[in-house]
């Protein structure tokens, strides 16, 4: 088959490289000037830049970490996020090292017995919102000092107007351990994420075009293709027929510093209302760099328009039943397949794209 791929991240780049795979003959159009999507990485100083926002590759699937391992060699990198509130450091996901911190508690029985005097204001209501559900998990304090205003800047509207379901994974920890994941694999690429995604689409039966934009020529370039992998906004897709799918977007701001080490972590969250930025991510500590020079990037999160990159959708009830509407037209389509997080309107992690790409290329191409 001629299959066209629109979109040159991890779901389009593991389909495409699947199909070659198999002699179909694959062309993949991006409209940026770089493949990889959201996870391009780019070398700058001798160091890693994670260009959209900090990427960390985690699964407890050990076929899917043994996939990605064909592209690219893994450090040990584990996730160990901090918190600044104000000048005052706390470790992330909330653990026994933030507890202490925060309320001087040195056993578990302690910190839950905190949490739990906390969480009585609730008086065992059942959690409507995120606040709610945040105070349920973790009490007042850490609510107030280190989830509401950063959680705000993210979404963009106060959090008792998000839905419980956001935060009720929200990872809590009676131990002493500041390990985010709770996968069993984890890491990121030596020598970043690019290559990945190069490999997948070095073959012969692969032709990519950067800089293309497929709406500008849509009739034609599926009309050429027997099959179609769509990896842009569903909504867009189709003309906005029934409206726009809200998203929140990200603006980076990227400076490099003539010092060596900015901030001693590779990610900082900023948990008060002042900083408009929610993190600041120093990339050589992503592969325990010690150039002379280090880059960071600070993370604005700002309210989609049309233009702008849609990074998150939002998932909310309006939104989630407004998707149902494309979702169904979609299926009409039968030359056209719906993947990724913007095709399927859902946030994804990495390891998830792959694992759903995979499963579209069994159900597509072994018929």
């Amino acid at each position: 088959m001629n299959i066209l791929i629109v979109g040159s991240g991890l779901f389009g780049s593991v389909f495409a490289y699947e199909a070659a795979k198999k002699g179909h003959q694959i062309k993949v159009i991006e409209k940026r000037n770089h493949i990889a999507g959201n996870i391009y990485t780019k070398e700058v100083e001798n160091i890693q830049m994670h260009q959209y926002g900090a990427h960390i590759f985690h699964t407890s699937n050990k076929e899917i970490w043994d996939y990605i391992n064909q592209f690219a060699e893994f450090n040990r990198y584990t996730n160990s996020p901090v918190a600044n509130y104000n000048g005052e450091i706390y470790n992330l996901p909330f653990n026994m090292n933030t507890f202490n911190k925060l309320w001087g508690v040195v056993t578990p029985a302690e910190a839950q017995a905190k949490i739990d005097e906390q969480k009585a204001v609730l008086n065992g209501k059942k959690p409507e919102n995120l606040e709610e559900q945040a105070i349920s998990l973790v009490g007042t304090d850490i609510y107030r000092k280190l989830i509401k205003d950063y959680t705000e800047k993210q979404w963009g509207r106060p959090c008792t107007e998000l839905p419980a379901f956001i935060i009720k994974r929200l990872p809590v920890r009676l131990t002493y351990d500041n390990n985010y994941f709770n996968d069993k694999y984890q890491g990121i690429p030596i020598g970043g994420y690019t290559q990945i995604i190069e490999k997948m689409l070095d073959h012969e039966n692969i032709e990519v075009h950067l800089s293309t934009d497929f709406f500008e020529n849509k009739e034609s370039l599926e009309e050429e293709a027997d099959k179609v992998i769509y990896t842009g906004m569903i909504d867009q897709y189709f003309n906005y027929e029934f409206g726009r799918l809200e998203y929140r977007s990200l603006r980076f701001e990227h400076e490099i510093l003539d010092i060596q080490n900015y901030q001693g972590n590779a990610v900082v969250n900023y948990t008060d209302a002042q900083n408009k930025f929610t993190r600041i991510i120093e990339h050589k500590h992503f592969e325990f760099g010690e150039q002379e020079k280090t880059i960071i990037t600070k993370e604005y999160p700002s309210d989609w328009k049309p233009g702008d990159e849609p990074y998150y959708p939002v998932n909310d009830k309006t939104n989630n039943d407004l998707f149902k509407r494309y979702y169904k037209k979609s299926k009409e389509k039968k030359k056209v397949i719906f993947g990724g997080r913007l095709g399927m309107y859902k946030y994804y992690d990495m390891h998830m794209v792959i694992h759903e790409a995979l499963t579209c290329v069994q159900k597509e191409l072994s018929k």
